[in-house]
C-alpha cells in the first residue's frame, strides 16, 4: 500500500456526524412532511440579529416548497479547536433539514501543507463518487482549482467556507471577509491610541500566497497609516520556533522604533504574542487590540493586557452552509441569493462579519457562546 492510499483512508474514515432523519422527515407513508424548524437562540447583546433574520427568512421560503431528500458532506481543515463550533453547527443544521450529510473533519497529524491539499482533494472526490449533491468546503487556499472544478461539472454544488478558492465555478463562499475584518480591527485599535505620530506594530502577514491573511492586514494598515502612524508588520509565523521568533522581533522593535511604539494589533489566532512581547519589552502600557478567541488571549484579556479581540463568527459560517445548499437544491442558486442579500457582497461572498468584545465583556460573551453551544 503506497503512502497516499493511507492518507485517504486516514482522513476519510474520520466522520464525525451524521444526520439521516430530521425535520423534513414524515412520520408515515402519505403524511405531509414536518417543516423546518430551527433551535431557537436566545437574543442578547452580542446575537447577529441580521443573520439570524436571514436565515429566518430562508427558512420560509423552504417551507413553502416540499421538503425533498438530499446527501451532502462538508469537508473542514480540522475538527477541533476554531473549528469545533463550526463542526456542532453544521450538524446542527443538517439535522434541522433533514438531511443525509457528514463533516468530515482533522486532516491526519503530520502532514505538511502538500500532502493536505492532495488528501482533501481525494475527500472531494470520495463524496462526489458517494453521490452527495452538495458540498460545503473550507479549503487550505486558491490552489484546489481542479478538483472543486471537477466536482462541479458532475453536477454538484460547492458552497467554501472560511477560505475560498475564487476562481473556481463554486456557487457561494461563507465567511468572514477579510478586507472588512481588517478595517474593523484598525478601527478598534485607532479609538485607544494616543494622536499621531507614532507607530504601530501588526503581528499580520502581507505574503501575496496567503490572499486572506494578506487583504486582513493590509486594511488595517491602510486604517492606521490614513491616521497618520507608522506602521511595522512582523509576519506572524506557526513554526515549531515561530512564537520564539516573533515575540523577539516584535519587542526588538519595541524598543528601538522611532516614533515609539503607541499600540500593538494582532490579526489571527495567535496574536496573544503581542502581548508576549509587550512584556519581555517591559511595556505594559500600550493597548493590544487581538484576533480570535484562543485561550491564551482570553487570558491576557482577564489580566487587562489586551483590551479587545475580534471573532469570527465560525458557528454561524458552520451553519449557514447547509442550508445554502438545501435552498440551491430546493429553491435554485438565483432564489437564495435574493435572499441572502443583505448578507451578500459583489454577489458572490456571504460575510458572516466579526464580533468586537471588549475585555470586560468576556463573561457575557462566553454565556452568549454558551447558549448556541458554539464555545471552543
Amino acid at each position: 500500500m503506497t503512502r497516499n492510499a493511507r492518507w485517504g483512508m486516514t482522513a476519510l474514515a474520520l466522520t464525525l456526524s451524521t444526520a439521516a432523519c430530521g425535520s423534513g422527515d414524515a412520520s408515515d407513508e402519505g403524511s405531509k412532511p414536518a417543516p423546518i424548524r430551527r433551535i431557537s437562540t436566545s437574543s442578547n447583546e452580542f446575537t447577529p440579529m441580521e443573520l439570524e433574520v436571514t436565515i429566518d427568512r430562508l427558512v420560509t421560503e423552504l417551507n413553502r416548497r416540499p421538503s425533498r431528500p438530499m446527501q451532502m458532506a462538508i469537508l473542514l481543515k480540522e475538527a477541533s479547536g476554531f473549528w469545533s463550533p463550526v463542526v456542532k453547527a453544521a450538524t446542527r443544521a443538517m439535522g434541522e433539514l433533514g438531511v443525509l450529510g457528514s463533516v468530515i473533519g482533522p486532516i491526519a497529524e503530520g502532514a505538511d501543507d502538500e500532502e493536505r491539499v492532495e488528501l482533501q482533494n481525494r475527500q472531494i472526490e470520495q463524496v462526489v463518487a458517494d453521490g452527495a449533491e452538495g458540498l460545503g468546503l473550507a479549503p487550505f487556499n486558491n490552489v484546489q482549482t481542479a478538483a472543486v472544478d471537477d466536482a462541479i461539472a458532475r453536477g454538484v454544488h460547492v458552497v467554501t467556507l472560511d477560505t475560498d478558492v475564487p476562481t473556481t465555478r463554486r456557487s457561494l463562499h461563507v465567511g468572514t471577509l477579510d478586507i472588512a475584518a481588517g478595517r474593523t480591527a484598525g478601527e478598534t485599535l485607532l479609538a485607544m491610541l494616543p494622536p499621531a505620530p507614532g507607530t504601530v506594530i501588526l503581528h499580520g502577514s502581507e505574503d501575496t500566497e496567503w490572499v486572506n491573511g494578506m487583504e486582513r492586514t493590509l486594511s488595517a494598515r491602510e486604517v492606521l497609516e490614513a491616521a497618520g502612524y507608522e506602521v511595522l508588520v512582523r509576519q506572524a509565523t506557526w513554526t515549531s520556533t515561530g512564537e520564539a521568533e516573533d515575540v523577539e522581533w516584535m519587542q526588538a522593535r519595541l524598543g528601538s522604533a522611532d516614533p515609539p511604539v503607541v499600540g500593538m494589533l494582532g490579526l489571527f489566532n495567535i496574536s496573544y504574542r503581542c502581548a508576549m512581547a509587550a512584556e519581555a519589552a517591559s511595556k505594559l502600557d500600550i493597548p493590544i487590540v487581538a484576533f480570535d478567541f484562543d485561550p491564551k488571549t482570553v487570558d491576557y484579556m482577564r489580566q487587562g493586557r489586551i483590551q479587545a479581540t475580534h471573532i469570527q463568527r465560525q458557528y454561524y459560517q458552520g451553519y449557514l452552509v447547509p442550508y445554502i445548499l438545501y435552498g440551491i437544491n430546493s429553491i435554485g442558486l438565483e432564489a437564495t441569493k435574493q435572499i441572502l442579500i443583505p448578507l451578500l457582497v459583489d454577489g458572490s461572498r456571504v460575510n458572516t462579519g466579526v464580533d468586537v468584545v471588549p475585555a470586560d465583556k468576556i463573561d457575557a460573551y462566553n454565556d452568549f457562546l454558551g447558549s448556541i453551544d458554539a464555545n471552543q
